[in-house]
């Protein structure tokens, strides 16, 4: 097994110059990844801060690289794997998602938006944004590209998903355009994401790329931080940090309905998206936008973080498809990348923000990481 499994790994690496590799989890399993070298900031943003991108920052180290998976994953044995031509796991929540990917051992962990937000800078530097399934197995702008079917039937509803085979689609769907490069940020399954949530409409992070050392994330943990206009971190509740609100009043009746207008970043929520009784509850009033739409409030400073982060748009050669998805009541955790139900195309700039820890659906999936810290 180990003979076979080295002779692989080298036919991987020798293939993909090294951009490849099979890593093995603490029970000799292995997943395909693709490693990502340490770059600086102001390598991939203009006027970007000369410093290592945020994902290559673990516990204060600075790494020289982070290992991604290829593949959406799957879940057998409840661990997380990175495997080619397989239907990716889906109906699952961000917990059970971090716990699969933690359970693989030290090192590994649920993709976090530090490290998506790298890769999705470094695409945009390099004109290789990815496309990718974004509606119903195909690429909604260019639909002669598509991917092999995970379910071989066409429905309307939820119980006839239209997800392709992980790594199905041609190489424009891969994050670098070549057959070495990261499948499916686009489209497809939305990719949960660690290191971010948003309570009562305010950004919270973990710093740096923390998460990937598996720290706790959960509601209570004292390890998230606020961000104030100036980018410094902060204690959650702080006066005056970043928040995202609604641009016109919300709704009070407890529907699961879509509000207009859409979102502004801002130092207080004026205006939630719901405004009745119980308002942590799951689904009630939402609110979507086009990401590339949102304005900060007058006087409000956006943070070069928040830029970094993928949480306010930049315009310097940016795609304008992308959509922000929000509930800015309650705790809500994070998602990338859209879906196949989705029928449009922002892809790596999407944003879902709009689910408690404990949501599922078939259009929402994850991916695990590997940073040796």
């Amino acid at each position: 097994m180990t003979a076979d499994f080295d002779q692989a790994k080298f036919a991987l690496e020798a293939a993909t110059g090294g951009k490849n590799t099979l890593l093995m989890d603490d029970t000799g399993m292995p997943s395909v990844m693709v490693r990502i070298p340490m770059f600086r900031w102001s390598e991939v943003i203009e006027g970007g801060e000369d410093a290592p991108c945020s994902a290559f920052v673990v516990g204060g180290k600075v790494l020289d690289c982070i290992y991604i998976s290829k593949y959406l994953n799957v879940i057998i044995n409840g661990r997380a794997y990175s495997l080619p031509g397989r239907d990716p796991a889906h109906t699952v929540s961000i917990d059970e998602a971090r716990a699969a990917c933690a359970a693989k051992g030290r090192g590994w962990h649920l993709m976090t938006n530090a490290e998506w937000c790298a890769v999705a800078h470094w695409c945009v530097k390099n004109a290789t944004v990815p496309h990718g399934n974004s509606n119903f197995g195909r690429y909604h702008a260019q639909t002669h590209e598509h991917g092999v079917l995970a379910v071989q039937r066409r429905g309307e509803g939820p119980e006839d998903e239209m997800r392709t085979l992980t790594g199905s689609g041609p190489d424009t769907w891969n994050h670098d355009f070549t057959a070495a490069g990261i499948a499916d940020l686009n489209g497809n399954v939305w990719d949960y994401v660690a290191g971010l949530r948003v309570v009562d409409g305010e950004i919270q992070i973990i710093p740096d790329n923390d998460s990937a050392m598996n720290v706790d994330e959960s509601e209570t943990s004292p390890l998230w931080r606020a961000i104030l206009p100036d980018g410094t971190l902060v204690k959650p509740g702080t006066p005056g940090t970043l928040k995202y609100d609604g641009v016109s009043p919300g709704l009070a009746e407890p529907d699961d309905r879509r509000i207009d207008g859409g979102f502004r970043l801002n130092t207080e929520v004026v205006y939630p998206a719901y405004t009745g009784p119980e308002p942590d509850t799951s689904h009630r009033a939402y609110g979507m936008m086009r990401f590339f739409d949102m304005q900060a409030a007058e006087g409000v400073k956006v943070p070069m973080i928040l830029q970094e982060l993928g949480l306010f748009p930049r315009q310097d050669g940016y795609r304008d498809e992308a959509y922000f998805f929000l509930r800015n009541y309650g705790i809500r955790y994070a998602a990338r990348g859209g879906s196949w139900f989705d029928k449009a195309g922002g892809g790596i700039w999407d944003l879902y923000l709009r689910e408690t820890s404990a949501f599922r659906y078939p259009d929402i999936g994850f991916r695990a990481a590997y940073a040796d810290y």
